[in-house]
């Protein structure tokens, strides 16, 4: 029994050892804490770019001393690798209770800890495995000089000292084995983000807020439409197309699995510059919820956005963007908002309303002037129950002879109606719960956060316009096939300069969503407050967009 006490003390003590806040206790006399600047994780790089060269090889020595000093406790080559092991594990997992009073806002850190590695690899080749232990040192410095990735070059140091230990104990083996799992778990994230080719390299200048003047960093949150796009988006999920497509796993399969995901970074849009010559930089990240998934489950998805909002904290964003449906989660982002309060959330209601503000005037022009008469014309408005649609019906409802207000909620309905009524007294308003009075109107506004069509071509009369302003989008493709048809895409913006991306927004080349523009908008201007959420938005704020958009270079298309 004593024995076998002595034995677990040394990995015991290694762990505890592993996990002391040695590189955080040298920052707080700075009262600095780089995890809020950093772009994926605590490390040298980040604290030789933010603090300087003494800071960083401080914090580098003392890592590398405690896993040199936990390998030096055993007494043999076996506990000592042991050792080693376990106060790697010490230092991606430590006790939370060391960090409580250290850095209570951020929570534990994420470091890599290649510095511990370090230590217990020199200290290693002292206790018994000789060249062994220089070896990983070796492959990770010649796989980081041709990747220039930190994280696949320690699996590749982490593999070849596993594969070298053959002719070893299978407890030695083992314990290697432990060490290269426990940092493949810990890069898993990272090694998802090669695959994406959005991980940044080692040596690559990544923007952060507050790091240039001449530039700001935003992030803005997306999802996948459909289940072909998860493996269209992201190469983390391209195994299970063939799969899926085989019939071998179902819908219900692909959601488990996905839904166990946490929000990841999926791509980035460059090259947006205003017309005042600052650079807006904006990270896209994704946490693979299907649409019905945020209808099912609003709790997993208000969730997913707190985390995703703490990552693009970390990723150094100033402003969280929300699109689609996870502008809607957690009362439209308030939730969002008071969970991560360091960081300014929106929901883009307001822009998105300033643009069917600039565009609907357009629209009505173009109609006129195919020679219709507009003020005896029929116009509908989709989704009336909602703010925006509203918003269309009270702008259109003077200029028209009739308005359609379709939703789900009739009584809602007339109480809204009434007030147009009042204001209009000479235009018909009338309220209905059927899409099938869709055939009356010559112009369709459509505006729903229905996660499916709800407009098909047996509600639409030839020559027909239709504003569609849902996200997804409202009218399904068979309308398309209706003859005389026009289907507008509504809320879509062109930023300024020639932005690019990886991940296809499916707006047009260069266009975005106007909730993605009013997060842009945002943070070159530094105007913080007039973020969008909750369910009301202020005139003031949406004037505001309409006039910052077109300041900055933004064009509203239509």
């Amino acid at each position: 029994m004593l024995r076998t006490l002595t034995r677990l003390a040394v990995p015991a003590a290694a762990f505890v050892i592993g996990s002391l806040p040695l590189g955080h206790l040298l920052l707080a006399r700075r009262r600095k804490d780089t995890r809020l600047h950093s772009a994926h994780n605590l490390g040298v790089e980040n604290v030789w770019r933010e603090l300087g060269p003494e800071l960083a090889l401080g914090t580098a020595g003392l890592d590398a001393a405690k896993g040199a000093a936990a390998v030096a406790l055993a007494p043999t080559p076996a506990s000592a690798l042991a050792a080693g092991v376990a106060a790697y594990l010490g230092h991606l997992n430590p006790p939370a209770a060391l960090y409580r009073d250290l850095s209570p806002e951020y929570g534990l850190p994420r470091g890599r800890g290649n510095l511990v590695l370090l230590g217990v690899f020199a200290a290693l080749s002292r206790q018994g495995y000789g060249a062994r232990a220089l070896l990983p040192l070796g492959v990770y410095a010649a796989a980081l000089a041709g990747t220039r990735y930190a994280s696949a070059a320690t699996l590749a140091g982490l593999g070849a000292f596993a594969l070298s230990l053959r002719d070893r104990p299978a407890r030695e083996q083992a314990l290697a084995y432990v060490l290269l799992l426990s940092a493949a778990w810990r890069f898993k994230e990272n090694i998802g983000r090669i695959l994406d080719d959005t991980e940044p390299k080692v040596g690559q200048s990544v923007p952060l807020a507050g790091k240039r003047d001449d530039q700001v960093v935003t992030a803005f949150m997306i999802h996948p439409l459909r289940i072909s796009d998860l493996w269209t988006s992201s190469a983390r999920f391209a195994w299970m197309q063939p799969l899926y497509e085989a019939g071998l796993i179902s819908d219900d399969f692909v959601k488990s699995v996905t839904a166990r995901f946490r929000p990841m970074k999926v791509g980035e849009l460059r090259g947006i510059q205003t017309e005042q010559g600052k650079e807006i930089h904006c990270y896209l990240l994704s946490a693979p919820l299907l649409p019905d998934q945020f209808r099912d489950d609003p709790e997993l998805a208000t969730r997913k956005a707190i985390e995703g909002a703490r990552l693009a904290q970390e990723l150094g964003a100033e402003v969280f963007g929300l699109g689609a449906f996870w502008s809607v989660v957690g009362n439209k982002g308030q939730d969002v908002q008071d969970a991560v309060p360091e960081l300014t959330i929106t929901n883009g209601g307001a822009y998105t309303s300033g643009t069917i503000k600039a565009a609907i005037p357009g629209i009505l022009e173009h109609f006129a002037a195919q020679g219709r008469d507009l003020r005896h014309a029929t116009a509908a408005v989709v989704g009336a129950n909602g703010v925006v649609a509203f918003g269309i019906a009270r702008t259109i409802a003077p200029q028209v002879g009739k308005v359609i207000m379709v939703g789900r909620n009739l009584e809602r309905l007339e109480r809204s109606a009434q007030t147009l009524r009042r204001a209009n007294p000479e235009t018909e308003i009338v309220t209905t719960t059927s899409y099938d009075t869709l055939r009356e109107a010559e112009l369709i506004f459509t505006a729903t956060s229905d996660p499916d069509p709800v407009i098909f071509a047996q509600h639409v009369r030839e020559g027909a316009w239709i504003f569609d302003e849902g996200r997804p989008a409202d009218v399904d493709e068979s309308v398309r096939d209706v003859p005389g048809v026009r289907v507008i895409p509504g809320g879509v913006v062109l930023p300024p300069g020639q932005m690019t991306s990886r991940i296809d927004l499916q707006f047009g080349e260069g266009a975005v969503p106007a909730c993605l523009a009013e997060t842009l908008i945002i943070a070159a201007t530094g105007e913080h407050g007039r973020k969008s959420l909750g369910g009301s938005t202020k005139t003031e704020n949406v004037n505001f967009f309409v006039d910052k958009a077109q300041e900055l270079g933004f064009t509203v298309l239509d």
